[in-house]
């Protein structure tokens, strides 16, 4: 027989997971006995890895995982969906103009639109075709007083979607459109008198008002430049002006951001969604330089005047950083749509996936390198006297460099982690993410340099822990509360006593204790020059007065099984490695040793000597408590 091991999977293929259980198999999954199934109901654009198992009667008596062969596929981008309905916008003899809206569900940027029409008499076998960039098309050539059937489709990168249900539409009669004309001429009359009355005011206006807005104009400037050439920056600095602060958005986008025509722009795939609409991998081709990757993101359809001026406010903010370590704006588009903000493209994407998918390949002064990155891109941003949001708010990204670059291009996964959690919105109002967020800035929304160096200092454990989550599974309300009882994160496994003093300098509550930026940086500076100061590995300290358990090392006496231990450890995708190689027991996997995680597939360094140290600490509870865990 044959059974089938769905596996999803990221798109270098370094880390996969179970397949979701809505996944279906025609005629099942296992207990094949055909060569051959339908798999359906998968993820749009998503790598799949299928694993086929060849097993008999006796496969479950083998100590070893049963032979396959894998095949790998990436499904294409879906679809869009059917558009729901259309309307006419006007009628002549020979020609009819219809708009529609986009599709529910666009499934990615709409590239155009196709509509099949055909007289209501005839077959559609008959029909015509005509296409249009934007959901309005006009259809000529028709005869008068004619019914014609038209349906609508929309196309993306993935082909087409289904055509809309089948609506009519008529051209006008002769008649009808000569009654249409008599009908219009008294409105065309006092449309023409209304609009002589009103040029006449508007010169009238304009003269008195013209010397008001040459001074307005001149004071908002210089007040700009007051902005630009005070502050505590550095000699020369720029100072970061708020976008809101102009009176027309627009103008804000027009001083900080280059417009691009979109014919230099081609989209490729889709890689995440953002807070207004998709995220897109393209390249861009300017006139004159060589071709770049970007990252696209776009403003989806059906948005609001206001979600359009946040939107490309990301865009007035980013235009005024020029840093290594912050993400660089290309260039905005907004002359035609979807409206987009091109950036810089990091291969490696974002700073916790990265880690998590990498778990262990990296050295101690590699992380430092990434740490002094991030308090680089910090550092200019505090001089800048940026402090729009804090870093909790912030995405940080890594190039294939390991060059890691701040970006406050829209809130993050961060705040995405941690919506169901009642504390999320604080009581001053506003959305907080409490695990990264300083304790003055929770209570009293006070953001300032000195909160960011706090979350700056949650993103060093993470980086130590190798994407971690900060407090575990705590909730938001528990990490408050031992925070105000004191409580700090213990140093990550292997950690060096250095790095974790600094970390607890970034978490003084006093935030005038906190060190600056430009301190951190330094520190880490003398680190990396200095490499003999990250020997001395930071050890956890049993205080009495703190409200949490250590949670890097399990209570093994509370695990019932080799999956529980797997999942505490958060080794889950080695679950069908030791339960197939026979290791079903917490007592053999106890015996466990490092060849033997070579010989099940546990292959990646750090995944091995988080097993290994688990093990490690497993047999020292087992030999205090022999009994406890039979």
């Amino acid at each position: 027989m044959y059974n089938i091991i769905c596996k999803k999977c990221s798109s270098d293929r370094k880390t996969c997971s179970r397949c979701d259980e809505n996944v279906e198999f025609v005629p099942r999954q296992l207990g094949l006995t055909e060569t051959r199934v339908y798999i359906s109901s998968l993820w749009a654009h998503t790598l799949y890895t299928f694993e086929i198992q060849a097993v008999n009667g006796v496969s479950n008596k083998s100590p070893y995982p049963p032979q396959h062969v894998s095949v790998s596929i990436t499904t294409n981008q879906a679809a869009p969906s059917m558009v729901p309905i259309m309307h006419q916008v006007s009628a002549t003899m020979k020609a009819i103009t219809l708009s529609w809206p986009q599709p529910e569900q666009p499934n990615g940027i709409i590239l155009d639109y196709e509509l099949r029409y055909y007289e209501k008499d005839h077959n559609e076998f008959n029909s015509s075709m005509v296409k249009s960039q934007t959901n309005t098309a006009r259809i000529d050539g028709l005869r008068p007083g004619t019914v014609y059937v038209v349906q609508v489709r929309a196309r993306t990168v993935a082909g087409f979607g289904k055509y809309s249900g089948k609506m009519c539409f008529q051209t006008l009669t002769d008649d009808d459109y000569k009654s249409e004309i008599r009908e219009q001429l008294p409105l065309i009359a006092g449309s023409a008198a209304a609009g002589v009355v009103f040029i006449v005011s508007l010169v009238a206006i304009s003269i008195v008002c013209s010397r008001k807005k040459v001074y307005t104009k001149e004071a908002v400037y210089s007040d700009k430049l007051q902005h630009y050439s005070t502050g505590r920056g550095s000699p020369g600095m720029k100072i970061y002006i708020d976008p809101f602060t102009y009176e027309d958005p627009n103008e804000a986008v027009r001083e900080f951001a280059k417009e691009i025509d979109v014919s230099c722009v081609k989209i490729e795939e889709v890689i995440g969604a953002g807070e207004f609409g998709e995220v897109y991998k393209g390249r861009l081709k300017l006139p004159g330089k060589r071709e770049i990757y970007v990252a696209i993101k776009t403003l989806k359809a059906g948005y609001s005047e206001k979600q359009r001026r946040d939107f490309l406010s990301e865009a007035s903010i980013m235009g005024q950083f020029d840093h290594p370590n912050i993400i660089r704006l290309e260039g905005v588009v907004t002359k035609s749509r979807p409206v987009m903000i091109i950036t810089e493209f990091m291969e490696n994407g974002a700073l916790d996936s990265f880690l998590r998918q990498n778990d262990g390949q990296f050295t101690v002064i590699q992380l430092v390198g990434m740490m002094r990155g991030i308090a680089a891109g910090m550092k200019y941003l505090s001089e800048m006297n940026y402090v729009h949001r804090d870093l909790a708010a912030r995405n940080i990204l890594v190039n294939s460099n390991l060059v890691c670059k701040v970006s406050d291009f829209g809130l993050s996964r961060y705040l995405q982690d941690d919506t169901s959690d009642p504390t999320y919105t604080s009581s001053l109002g506003g959305k907080i993410p409490v695990r990264w967020t300083a304790p003055e800035a929770i209570a009293y929304r006070k953001f300032t340099s000195a909160s960011d160096v706090w979350s700056y200092g949650i993103v060093m454990w993470e980086v130590m822990s190798f994407g971690e989550r900060p407090y575990w599974d705590m909730s938001n309300q528990d990490v408050i509360n031992a925070i105000e009882q004191d409580y700090r994160l213990p140093p990550p496994m292997d950690c060096p006593a250095t790095l974790h003093q600094l970390m607890l300098d970034c978490w003084q509550k006093d935030r005038n204790a906190r060190p600056r930026f430009t301190d951190i940086v330094n520190t880490l500076d003398k680190m990396i020059r200095n490499p003999i100061s990250l020997k001395a590995v930071a050890t956890i300290t049993a205080v009495p007065s703190q409200p949490l358990l250590d949670r890097s090392i399990p209570d093994f006496t509370t695990f019932t099984s080799v999956e529980e231990w797997l999942g505490a450890i958060k080794m889950n995708q080695y679950r069908d490695n030791l339960l197939g190689a026979g290791f079903t027991s917490l007592q053999l996997v106890a015996q466990m040793t490092s060849e033997d995680l070579l010989r099940i597939g546990v292959t990646l360094a750090g995944h091995q000597k988080k097993i290994l140290s688990s093990i490690q600490s497993m047999r020292v509870q087992m030999s205090q408590s022999p009994t406890s865990m039979a």
